[in-house]
């Protein structure tokens, strides 16, 4: 990897699509009068279900002002209130709620028709959610068994139901909808879908204790990916029911998640945030059942040995393991909202559950009067003025944070986020460059470039040094939609104040080897003061060299070169050619142009030529600078008569146009390349802009790029 910081665009960059305002809690919009109007737009919604406490009946007819909400320990000002109940609700004709599903005979055979919001009033929306991955058949068989027992006997007209698998991926099997016989028949293809791998490795505490004659695999890495994996899906549900405002509940059929310490916490809390913030409870079964557990394991480990089956110390250890895969569910129940079920083979509870709490809530809405973005957990105490009713409620709620607050792992999660996303991060220009260089007949060097403008990067002042953070992170995806490269760097930058790095761009440099084909690239650009992310995607085709007839390189353009002693098709006699992805150069500045052919044709042997002489080449090459119809210049021509790029089988072109003598404006430059031996030719076209010289006061360092070294120039 390189960075390096290069001269500004005189001119404007047209950017890879227009920079979004990002969303902010609070907008201040300044009046002709001098008055500033502050709202803050986020609503903290809780569901409270109100019931005897000696009875357990559900109290209806409560008023607003009978409820008092405090934010730990503070109380709230209440702002919506609104009472639902099922028997209130409103028949829906409509076989789908949204349509995001295709249905068991696949896409365009069922009916897709939207439901208004409005509509949805009063409903009991619930999502049953089947962990195909952690199930064994026979719980698979239990759970769907309930599922349709549930459809067929208890399912009330005022119910919507929605059915979401995850398999190989994640899956929504069929949307909210109240026919019963739709989703009878969905739920029924879960049977029968064992074997979807993902189940969990073994590790070094499985059945063992204090044995140390045996060797057990430690696959816990393996088991975070796969917990992160389960969490990731729970939050991915979570968002898309997040323009329903109604209260809804989803029931997690798992055969338990695991969780290593603290590595899967950023997950999980942000499942549950995602959760809370889409008024979503969560009400996780366990479809293990009631379990038998013995010291001496089950058939997923090996045999024990040695004393922990007679001290009991095997023992204790399998129901740990057992007590932390439930442990997992049982939060996620209970920050949520919902309840957790364990330890049952009737699974009938549950259901019961979801409907009993849904069945008449009171919706309480409030703007917190804590403005700190501090994503901490906050407590939540609601209290009644009646006497004799207990109230059931969600506990707390994590705060809105922003970068600043956010933790390494919430801030690794975000990137990843980023650069999953089909919408583009738009908040800073990033622009990028992917060219290739042929290593052997199947493999290519590819560097990337990207470049940042200085103006974008909050810089901070430390003494004489203006200080930034970069965090970067690319992947390269082939044509099947594998990711098959990925990059991913954090960049200090310590550079001098003379510099006038706020003047300049920072450009980032990284490389992938890769076979012939068509990729394509997407790389993020953070900094890390404001958080603010900026994103950019390429396409890049490999080609397959034998069906070409002038094998070429791509052309690289470059106004620095600087001292490097690595290897590498940019590097040619101890000096690296820094792309130039913008095409725009100075006056007092050359113009460097590198790029190699591939196996080029022999010439033909003379017949007075002694035995044992390698044929030569006849390679030609110039530059011509058209400006309008008028050519204004043109280098001398260059002829290779032999390989020079040993082991590759390559000429390795290098042209310098000083451009002193040329006028500011726009160039088309002609690349002329001709195999004489062959009969080949290429001439390809790009563009160039010439500007003025720099000023003095913005012309710190020589040629517009800094000087190598640690952080105040090119960084590795």
């Amino acid at each position: 990897m390189a960075l390096a910081l290069i001269v500004p665009v005189p001119g404007p960059l047209r950017a890879q699509s227009q920079v979004s305002q990002p969303a902010a809690a609070a907008q201040n919009t300044q009046q002709p009068g001098g008055f500033v109007m502050k709202v803050n737009a986020e609503l903290v919604l809780t569901n409270v279900v109100a019931r005897d406490a000696k009875t357990g009946e559900l109290v209806r007819g409560l008023k607003q002002s009978d409820f008092s909400v405090y934010e730990n320990g503070k109380q709230q000002q209440i702002a919506t209130f609104d009472f639902q109940s099922v028997d209130m609700a409103t028949p829906l004709n409509e076989a789908t709620v949204s349509g995001l599903a295709a249905g068991t005979k696949g896409p365009g055979n069922k009916a897709v028709v939207v439901a208004r919001p409005e509509d949805l009033r009063n409903h009991r929306l619930i999502v049953m959610f089947f962990d195909l991955t952690t199930m064994q058949p026979e719980d698979l068989e239990r759970s769907v068994d309930a599922a349709r027992d549930f459809l067929k006997k208890k399912m009330a007209p005022a119910d919507l139901v929605a059915l979401v698998s995850l398999g190989d991926t994640l899956k929504v099997d069929q949307d909210f909808t109240a026919d019963k016989d739709a989703l009878w028949n969905q739920v029924g293809i879960y049977n029968g879908t064992q074997a979807q791998g993902f189940a969990q490795g073994a590790n070094a505490n499985s059945n063992q204790v204090e044995d140390t004659t045996g060797y057990t695999p430690d696959e816990s890495e393996y088991n975070d990916l796969n917990t992160d994996r389960e969490l990731f899906a729970l939050r991915a549900i979570s968002k898309s029911l997040e323009k329903i405002s109604e209260k809804k509940s989803l029931l997690y059929f798992s055969g338990g998640i695991s969780r290593d310490g603290i590595e899967n916490q950023a997950s999980l809390r942000a499942a549950i945030n995602s959760a809370v913030r889409a008024n979503l409870a969560i009400y996780s079964v366990d479809t293990r059942g009631l379990q038998a557990i013995s010291p001496l394991g089950d058939a997923s480990t090996g045999s024990l040995r040695g004393t922990g089956a007679y001290n009991g110390g095997a023992l204790q250890n399998n129901m740990n393991q057992n007590f932390a895969t439930q442990e997992v569910m049982a939060t996620l129940s209970s920050d949520t909202g919902g309840k957790a079920f364990f330890d049952s083979n009737d699974f009938a509870p549950a259901f019961a559950q979801v409907q009993r709490d849904t069945s008449a809530y009171y919706a309480i809405g409030f703007h917190s009067s804590n403005p700190a973005r501090d994503g901490k957990y906050r407590k939540l105490t609601i209290k009644i003025n009646r006497p004799g009713i207990k109230l059931e409620y969600r506990p707390g709620y994590y705060a809105p944070s922003d970068f600043q607050h956010s933790g390494k792992e919430d801030r690794e999660r975000d990137l990843d986020d980023q650069l999953s996303s089909d919408l583009p991060a738009t908040d800073m220009a990033v622009y990028l460059d992917a060219m290739y260089f042929r290593l052997d007949e199947n493999r290519f060097y590819v560097p990337v470039s990207l470049i940042v403008p200085g103006s974008q990067v909050p810089f901070v002042k430390g003494g004489d040094k203006d200080k930034a953070t970069l965090d970067i992170i690319g992947v390269v995806i082939d044509e099947v939609k594998r990711p098959i490269g990925r990059a991913r760097e954090t960049v200090k930058l310590n550079l001098d104040q003379s510099l006038g790095a706020r003047q300049k761009n920072i450009q980032y440099s990284t490389s992938f080897n890769l076979p012939p084909g068509k990729y394509h690239l997407k790389f993020v650009v953070r900094e890390n003061q404001t958080g603010r992310m900026g994103s950019f995607e390429a396409d890049i085709n490999l080609p397959e060299m034998k069906k070409v007839p002038l094998k070429m390189s791509s052309i690289v353009l470059a106004s620095t070169r600087q001292p490097s002693k690595r290897e590498s098709p940019l590097v040619r006699n101890g000096q690296e050619y820094v792309p130039n992805i913008s095409h725009v150069f100075r006056q007092d500045q050359h113009l460097y142009l590198l790029y190699e052919v591939y196996s080029p044709v022999r010439e033909k042997p003379a017949e007075n030529q002694p035995k044992g002489t390698k044929p030569g080449i006849n390679l030609l090459s110039s530059l011509e600078l058209i400006q309008g119809s008028t050519k204004v210049y043109e280098t001398p021509l260059v002829q290779a008569k032999a390989i020079n790029v040993a082991g590759r089988d390559a000429v390795s072109v290098e042209l310098d146009v000083p451009l002193a003598g040329l006028k500011p404006g726009s160039y088309l430059c002609q690349l002329n390349v001709v195999d004489d031996a062959g009969g080949s030719f290429a001439f390809p076209r790009f563009a160039v802009l010439v500007r003025e010289p720099a000023t003095p006061a913005a012309q710190p360092a020589a040629g517009g790029a800094s000087p190598s070294g640690g952080g105040a120039g090119s960084e590795r």
